[in-house]
C-alpha cells in the first residue's frame, strides 16, 4: 500500500487459533449473556420487593405515628424506622423538588403509602447522592419528614469475583480441549502426507476415532495403495521394456560384429554398447525400487569400508578412506555396498577420485560420505539430481558416459535399509554424497 503503510493482520492465520477465538468468543458472549439475563431479572425482583416492602412499612409507620400522641411519637421514631427510610419529626433539610428517575419511581411509593391523606412533598438532598426527604403535615398538624436513602437492591457476595475467574478458567480449558481434539487429526493426517513414501513400507494411518477422522485415515490409506500401485506398475513397464530389449539388442551386437570392420561399424557397436547401459541401469533401477529380499546383517565397518576401497584400489582407480572406522552397523550389506559404489562412480568420472568418509552419531546413526573434487552440481538442480534420468547438461554430458540413474537407484536403495541419501556441494569446490542408516 502507498505511503509505506503496512495492514496488521487481525484474524489469526492458524486454523487452532481460529477455532479457540471463535469458541471463546461465542461461548464467553453466550455465557456473558446469560449472566447478564439473570442479574437483571435479579435486579428486578429484588427492586420490586424493596419498592413494595417500602410502601408496606411506611404506610404503617405514618399511620402509628400519627395515632400516637404528641409527646410518645420521640419514643416511637427510632422503633418505626427501616433500613432504607427514616422517621424524622420536625420539618426536616431543605431540598429540591426536581426527582427523576429511580427518585421519582419512590416518590409514588411514598405517595401511595401516604394513601394520599396527607400533603406530601418529596425533594432530592443536593449533593448527598440518591437520598430523598418527603415532608407531609400529620393529623394534628405537626410536621412529619420521611428521610430516604435507597440501597443497593442486590448486594453482591465477596466470593463471586472468584466464582467468575474459576468459570471462565474452566471456559477456557474447555474450549483448548475441544479445539485440541479437532486440530490433531488433521496434525496427524499432516505428518502423514509429508512423511509419505509409496516406495517403502510405513505402516498406515490408524483408522480409529470419530467417524469423520476415521473416513479421511481410510481416504488416505486408499490413496496411499493407489499411488504406491501406479508406481510399481510403472516400475513394472520399464523393467519389461528393458528386459525386452536386451534380445533386441544382443541379435544386433551379433549382427554388427559380423559386419566388415568400418568406422560405421565402430559407431554402431559404441551406439549399441550404450543402449545397452541404458538398459541394464534401467533394470536395476527397477530392481533397487523393492526390496530384493535381502536380510539385515552385522557388518563391521572397518572391514566393509576397506573391502570397497581395496576393490577400485586393484583396478588402478584412486579411492581412499579418511580417517580411522571403527564399529559395526546392522544393515543390508548388498543395498549398502550398491549405494556406496554408484556415488565412488560418479565421483570417480566427474572428479578422477574419491574419498570415503564415515562418521557416527548418537542413537547408533552411521553416516558414510563419498567426497570428490569435481564440478559439483549447481545448488538448484540439486533435489533434481535424485529423479531418474536427470542429467546436468553443464558438466555431465555424453562424453562423460552414464545414463541419468545412477544417483535415482542410490536413492531407491536407500528406502530399503530404512535410510536417507543428501547430496551437497563443498565450501571448497567438489561434490559430497552422503548415506545415513541405523
Amino acid at each position: 500500500m502507498s505511503g509505506g503503510y503496512r495492514r496488521i493482520p487481525i484474524w489469526p492465520r492458524s486454523l487452532r487459533s481460529r477455532l479457540f477465538l471463535i469458541l471463546f468468543a461465542g461461548l464467553g458472549l453466550a455465557y456473558g449473556l446469560s449472566f447478564g439475563i439473570l442479574f437483571a431479572e435479579r435486579y428486578m425482583s429484588a427492586k420490586a420487593v424493596m419498592l413494595g416492602t417500602l410502601e408496606s412499612d411506611l404506610a404503617t409507620s405514618i399511620a402509628v405515628i400519627d395515632r400516637l400522641p404528641a409527646d410518645e411519637r420521640p419514643a416511637w421514631v427510632d422503633r418505626l424506622s427501616r433500613g432504607n427510610y427514616r422517621l424524622v419529626l420536625g420539618p426536616g433539610m431543605p431540598g429540591v423538588s426536581e426527582v427523576s428517575g429511580r427518585g421519582a419511581e419512590i416518590a409514588k411509593r411514598i405517595e401511595e403509602a401516604a394513601g394520599h391523606k396527607y400533603q406530601l412533598r418529596v425533594e432530592s438532598i443536593p449533593g448527598d447522592g440518591k437520598r430523598l426527604q418527603a415532608h407531609l403535615t400529620l393529623s394534628d398538624g405537626a410536621p412529619l419528614t420521611i428521610d430516604v436513602t435507597p440501597r443497593g437492591v442486590m448486594p453482591l457476595a465477596d466470593w463471586l469475583p472468584y466464582v467468575f475467574a474459576a468459570q471462565m478458567v474452566l471456559l477456557v480449558m474447555c474450549t483448548w480441549f475441544a479445539v485440541r481434539q479437532a486440530i490433531r487429526p488433521l496434525d496427524t493426517l499432516a505428518a502423514a502426507a509429508e512423511a509419505l513414501d509409496p516406495s517403502s513400507n510405513a505402516l498406515p494411518m490408524s483408522e480409529s476415532g470419530p467417524v469423520e477422522v476415521a473416513h479421511a485415515a481410510r481416504a488416505f490409506n486408499a490413496m496411499t495403495a493407489r499411488i504406491a500401485h501406479y508406481l510399481e506398475e510403472r516400475v513394472q513397464i520399464l523393467a519389461a521394456i528393458s528386459h525386452d530389449l536386451q534380445t533386441p539388442i544382443t541379435r544386433m551386437r551379433l549382427r554388427a560384429d559380423l559386419a566388415d570392420d568400418s568406422p560405421e561399424k565402430d559407431k554402431l557397436v559404441s551406439d549399441l554398447r550404450e543402449i545397452e547401459r541404458l538398459v541394464q541401469d534401467g533394470i536395476a533401477y527397477a530392481r533397487s525400487s523393492h526390496s530384493n529380499g535381502e536380510k539385515t546383517s552385522r557388518i563391521d565397518l572397518a572391514s566393509f569400508i576397506d573391502s570397497i576401497a581395496y576393490d577400485y584400489q586393484d583396478t588402478g582407480k584412486m579411492v581412499s578412506v579418511l580417517g580411522i572406522v571403527e564399529g559395526t552397523a546392522v544393515t543390508k550389506p548388498h543395498a549398502l555396498r550398491r549405494i556406496l559404489t554408484n556415488f565412488i562412480d560418479n565421483a570417480l568420472k566427474f572428479a578422477g577420485s574419491a574419498e570415503i568418509a564415515v562418521e557416527r552419531r548418537q542413537q547408533g546413526k552411521v553416516i558414510v560420505t563419498i567426497l570428490d573434487r569435481g564440478p559439483g552440481i549447481p545448488d538448484d538442480m540439486l533435489s533434481m539430481a535424485m529423479q531418474p534420468f536427470f542429467r546436468v547438461e553443464t558438466s555431465r554430458n555424453r562424453d562423460t558416459g552414464g545414463t541419468g540413474l545412477g544417483l535415482a537407484i542410490a536413492h531407491q536403495l536407500a528406502g530399503t535399509i530404512s535410510g536417507s541419501v543428501r547430496l551437497y556441494n563443498r565450501q571448497d569446490g567438489g561434490l559430497a554424497a552422503e548415506v545415513s542408516f541405523c
